[in-house]
C-alpha cells in the first residue's frame, strides 16, 4: 500500500503472500532462511540434486560422466553459497 507521500506502508503477512514485490524482496533479503524458501532457489537446488542423483544412478563410466557430476555439484554449491551470502550492500 502507498501512503499519501508515495512511500510504502507496512503490509500484513497476508499481503506478502499475494504481492510479487514482497516475494522479490524476500528472495533478495540478507537472511538465508528467507532465501531458501523462494521458489527460484528451491527449484534450482532440486534440479541440481536430481542431476547428481541421475549421474550416480546411471553410473560413472566415462570422462563425460565425471564432467556431468562436477557441473551438477558446482551448481549445487553455487546455490548454497547464494543463500549464505549477502546480496544487498
Amino acid at each position: 500500500m502507498l501512503s499519501v507521500n508515495g512511500e510504502r506502508e507496512p503490509s500484513s503477512a497476508s499481503d506478502k503472500l499475494i504481492s510479487g514485490e514482497d516475494s522479490v524482496e524476500a528472495c533478495t533479503s540478507k537472511k538465508w532462511q528467507a532465501k531458501i524458501f523462494c521458489i527460484e532457489w528451491l527449484g534450482q537446488t532440486l534440479a541440481s540434486l536430481c542431476w547428481i542423483a541421475s549421474v550416480l544412478t546411471y553410473g560413472i563410466t566415462s570422462a563425460g560422466d565425471w564432467l556431468q557430476l562436477c557441473a551438477a555439484s558446482a551448481w549445487l554449491v553455487a546455490n548454497i553459497a547464494s543463500a549464505l551470502t549477502d546480496q544487498k550492500p
